[in-house]
């Protein structure tokens, strides 16, 4: 950044966008330089970053964004997530930009929620809910030490950007509210993650390339670095997928640790894009089972590949690695393969695991979600797009109980998998429900119900 004076920001008490983004834009005409959001409240509708910026929040800031989808009407973004296409705080084609500082960002959920279903523990999210930080094909972006609270959807999305630093990060979101991500990684080139803390009700961190505005993927993802993390997640902790329209590899995520989570590892193709290149090592886990309107339950590593459109086949897994990774889980570990593409070339080594019997019961389900299914419910039907849907049975489709009962391990449509000093402790005797079998193998492509399938 520039060595320009810091261009200071007392909290005014009041919607202070104009003079926010005047400053910003001061800023970035002047070379480059640094705005500071001094110690108070700050209230503000959508802010565009430019080059050259940092935003910085100090120590006692707080910048407390307008919880209405409407003042963010001037801060569109170009990829749709949820039917949202605004952001909180955005950028575009920017160069070094940054946002740090130990001050707060508050975003305001409450006014993004609409109800409680109890039945599958969420609550239903408003039809419109923008997203915290979006930035879009930005280079040279960095975001550390801040705290971000009650993001209303996404917290960081970062879109076709290279070049990304995230450092010491905290952010704490509702654990009810659906589709509230930590970090999304969308098709970006060279970034890390680091010593970050994250907790959560959807994905913590989450590498994925999602479909462009013309219809086509928006790039690949590749060169990824996840380490010393610790998440909290009611969906899946450190996730690849579910958006595969682009390839992705070259991902590691290390020395992290995983608690009070619903899946801990998890690795999803759906949409044509290639996995390739990913490794885990040294991860602590704890999974626990959650109700059926999560995705999965309980399982420290779930990796799977389902065409989500039929007309589609969804993008290969290949060339995995799973090391050194010990905790409990109450469900178990699946790599589960419905698509021709399948999973190829996986090595799991010293992984020691003790598998314990939850209070739910739903650890002895399989799940495939999303699925065709979730695409587009039916109105009549019981079901919340790209969540969860009922069949006409009343049971959630994509969910499937395992043949013979829950196995510490469930192998199917996988070629090439080698195992070493693989540990999973079960409990004597066995539950009811559960498998003999410590590992299963299926050497038929499962079909379940095929009631996600065109």
């Amino acid at each position: 950044m520039s060595a320009a004076p810091p261009i200071s920001i007392v909290a005014a008490g009041s919607d202070d966008t104009a003079r926010l983004q005047a400053a910003i834009d001061q800023a970035s005409v002047s070379g480059g330089g640094r705005v500071v959001l001094e110690a108070g409240i700050h209230f503000c509708r959508g802010l565009q970053l430019k080059s050259g910026v940092d935003l910085h929040l100090a120590a006692g800031a707080i910048l407390r964004p307008v919880p209405d989808y409407d003042a963010y009407a001037h801060t569109t973004v170009s990829v749709i997530a949820e039917r949202s296409n605004r952001g909180m705080i955005v950028a575009k084609n920017a160069r070094r930009i940054s946002l740090t500082g130990f001050g707060r960002l508050e975003a305001g959920c409450d006014s993004f929620i609409v109800g409680d279903d109890k039945t599958v523990g969420t609550f239903i999210p408003a039809d419109f809910r923008p997203r915290v930080v979006v930035f879009e094909a930005c280079d040279g972006v960095e975001i550390s030490s801040i705290h971000i609270s009650r993001s209303p959807m996404w917290t960081l999305h970062f879109v076709d950007c290279t070049d990304v630093a995230v450092r010491g990060v905290r952010i704490e979101n509702d654990h009810r509210l659906p589709n509230t991500d930590g970090i999304v990684l969308d098709a970006c080139r060279g970034a890390i993650i680091e010593d970050c803390l994250i907790s959560t009700a959807d994905d913590g961190i989450c590498l994925k390339t999602s479909m462009g505005p013309a219809g086509g993927a928006i790039g690949q993802c590749e060169n990824i670095l996840v380490r010393r993390c610790s998440i909290q997640s009611l969906s899946c902790a450190l996730k690849i997928g579910t958006e595969t329209h682009g390839d992705i590899t070259n991902a590691v995520f290390e020395d992290c640790n995983v608690s009070a989570s619903n899946r801990a590892l998890g690795v999803f193709s759906r949409d044509g894009g290639r996995i390739s290149n990913v490794r885990f090592s040294r991860i602590g886990v704890e999974c626990h089972e959650t109700l059926d309107g999560f995705w999965g339950s309980g399982e420290a590593l779930t990796i799977n590949v389902v065409d989500r459109v039929a007309a589609r086949t969804a993008g290969a897994i290949e060339n995995l690695i799973v090391e050194d990774i010990t905790g409990r889980m109450e469900g178990a570990i699946t790599l589960i393969s419905t698509s021709c593409a399948g999973i190829r070339n996986i090595r799991m080594a010293r992984m020691n695991l003790v598998q314990q019997p939850g209070q739910l019961g739903t650890g002895q389900f399989y799940d495939l979600r999303p699925t065709n299914a979730d695409l587009a419910p039916r109105a009549d039907g019981d079901g919340r797009a790209n969540a969860w849907t009922r069949g006409s049975d009343g049971r959630v489709i994509g969910l499937e109980r395992y043949p013979g009962g829950m196995p510490a391990a469930y192998v199917a449509g996988v070629t090439g998998i080698f195992l070493e000093e693989v540990l999973i402790k079960r409990p004597a005797p066995l539950p009811q429900g559960w498998n003999k079998i410590d590992v299963a193998v299926d050497t038929a492509t499962p079909d379940g119900s095929r009631a996600w399938q065109n």
